[in-house]
Formats: C-alpha cells, sequence, structure tokens
C-alpha cells in the first residue's frame, strides 16, 4: 500500500457507532472518480467506493450503499443537489471527494470552495454522519503537462487540498492521502485517461479507507482484494479511448478553461524570466489564508506543499 499514506490523527468529532436497528448506510457524494469512472464491470462504473462499500457491513447484513457521484460535478453540485440526497438518506457514513473539476475551470474560486464544502461537511456532520476526506494529486501532473500549463493547477490542487485538510480536522473526518509523487507515478494504478484509476487503483483506494475505518471500529466486514478480476484493457482498447472519448473529455474542458490557462502560463513564464516565481504562490496562499479565515480555520500554509 505504498503511496497512501493516513492523515493525522482527528479528534474533533466522535466516531459514530452503526445504528443497531438497521444496516450500516454509506452514501458516497463527488465527481467521476467517486461514481467510479476507469474501474467497469459489465458495462457498468463501479469504483472504490462502491467496493468499500462491500467491506462495511457483515455477510449476513451488508452495508446498504447510495452512489450520488456525478461525473464532472464541482463543489457547487456537491453542495446543491448532492447534499440534500445525501441528508435525505441519513447514512452513517458519507465520502464527500470533490475538488479537482473545480481546478479545471475558468471560474476557479478557493473562497467560494472552501464555504461549499464547509457547509457539506458542515449538515453531514450536525446529522451525526461520519465523514470521509482524501487530498488528490494535482491535473497537471496527472495530464503530464509541460510546466508553465501544470504550475497553475498544481497551485489550485495544493489550495483545494489545504481546505479539505482544515475542514477535515474540524469535522473529525477519516482522512487519506492520495496526492504523493508514489501514488502517481505507479501507472499500474492509472486508467487509460492518465486522470481516473483503473481497477487496481480503484481497489487501493478502497482498501486504504477500509483499514482507517477498522483503525476506529467502524467496519463490521472485510476488505476488498487488491488484485484485480478484470482483464487489463489492451493497447488498443486504450488508443480507441483516447481517439473517442478521451478527446471528447480535453475538447469540453479546454473549451472552458484554455484561455484562461494560456493567459496563466504566460504568467508563469514571465515570472520565471524575472525571477519572481514565488510573487505566484504569495499569492495564491494569501486567498487560501483568505478563505479559510472566513470560516473561522487556520490556514495549513505548510500543507501547501502536498
Amino acid at each position: 500500500m505504498a503511496g497512501l499514506g493516513a492523515g493525522p490523527a482527528t479528534t474533533d468529532a466522535p466516531p459514530r457507532t452503526p445504528r443497531p436497528s438497521r444496516p450500516l448506510r454509506f452514501a458516497a457524494l463527488g465527481d467521476s472518480l467517486t461514481e467510479g469512472v476507469g474501474d467497469r464491470v459489465d458495462g457498468a462504473w463501479r469504483g472504490w467506493a462502491a467496493l468499500l462499500a462491500q467491506g462495511l457491513g457483515e455477510p449476513a447484513r451488508p452495508a446498504e450503499f447510495r452512489n450520488l457521484a456525478v461525473s464532472g460535478a464541482l463543489t457547487r453540485d456537491v453542495h446543491e443537489d448532492q447534499t440534500p440526497e445525501a441528508l435525505a438518506y441519513a447514512p452513517d457514513i458519507a465520502s464527500v471527494v470533490v475538488g479537482v473539476n473545480d481546478t479545471l475551470r475558468h471560474t476557479f474560486d478557493i473562497h467560494d470552495l472552501a464555504f461549499r464544502l464547509d457547509k457539506v461537511c458542515g449538515a453531514l456532520s450536525e446529522q451525526g454522519t461520519r465523514i470521509l476526506t482524501a487530498c488528490l494529486p494535482d491535473p497537471g501532473t496527472m495530464l503530464a503537462l509541460p510546466v508553465p500549463l501544470a504550475r497553475p493547477l498544481a497551485r489550485r490542487q495544493r489550495a483545494v487540498n489545504a481546505v479539505v485538510h482544515a475542514l477535515s480536522a474540524r469535522y473529525g473526518a477519516v482522512h487519506l492521502h492520495i496526492a504523493d509523487a508514489t501514488w502517481v507515478e505507479d501507472r499500474t494504478m492509472w486508467s487509460a485517461d492518465r486522470l481516473h484509476p483503473g481497477e487496481r487503483g480503484h481497489r487501493m483506494i478502497a482498501r486504504r479507507f477500509h483499514e482507517l475505518l477498522a483503525a476506529e471500529g467502524l467496519v463490521l466486514g472485510t476488505a476488498p482484494g487488491a488484485e484485480p478480476e478484470q482483464p487489463a484493457p489492451s493497447r488498443a482498447a486504450k488508443a480507441l479511448w483516447l481517439a473517442t472519448a478521451g478527446t471528447a473529455w480535453v475538447a469540453r474542458r479546454c473549451t472552458d478553461l484554455l484561455p484562461q490557462l494560456v493567459g496563466l502560463a504566460g504568467a508563469e513564464v514571465r515570472h520565471w524570466a524575472r525571477g519572481t516565481s514565488a510573487r505566484l504562490d504569495h499569492v495564491a496562499e494569501n486567498a487560501l489564508s483568505s478563505a479559510l479565515a472566513s470560516l473561522s480555520l487556520d490556514a495549513p500554509l505548510a500543507r501547501m506543499g502536498e
């Protein structure tokens, strides 16, 4: 399980004991990562959340699971659309893993993202739900973009991760680190699109969450297996995906982001030439500090390097 470290222990919220009158309920909120993109079984996406759900309850009393995640979802969508459904479902455990799509939008606003994530986590926690969170790798690194294009996206994702760290501490979330280089560089974990885990990667995420939950006595079943059960996609299948669905995915993102990203890349090059690249980092750190201060949270600037 190298490359996936657990976050620091938090004690702000006590673990919730599953209700004895019914099976444990698990709701998954988020985007394509949680929807299961990259882990196709019988013509549909499965993913880490579904794999984790299989190991939460006992064989005679399996956990109930509802996957509310939608491919392409932004933090706004999780806040406005998925959270009301989750609250009505009244889960014992809920995962909230979102933010990468926000970094790929020209409308990226760390203040708005922090505000909405706080509302989501606060509403679930107030209802008694134990929250699962994760910090994620930046898409520029995943897609191996040139440095001037990758650095602005990395700066955004580091800010998102810092918000997630702070809110995880506030609400006593079970937090998983999946942003480190070892995980990113292991290509056996990833699907053909280079942005979503393959079956092996989804299984790794599920196993690591299961391990963290088991350490707190919140699971009754066994962890999913580590080895894939589906055959790996062939080179021809990967090439077909990249030529069809992959190209369409990039085109949709570029229509929204590319004009601004080109401008951000130009700023990176200019500051690099002047030796003032640190100014861009300071601007991002100040925006993060302001966003967290508005929520009465301390800005964990040390986390900006993750």
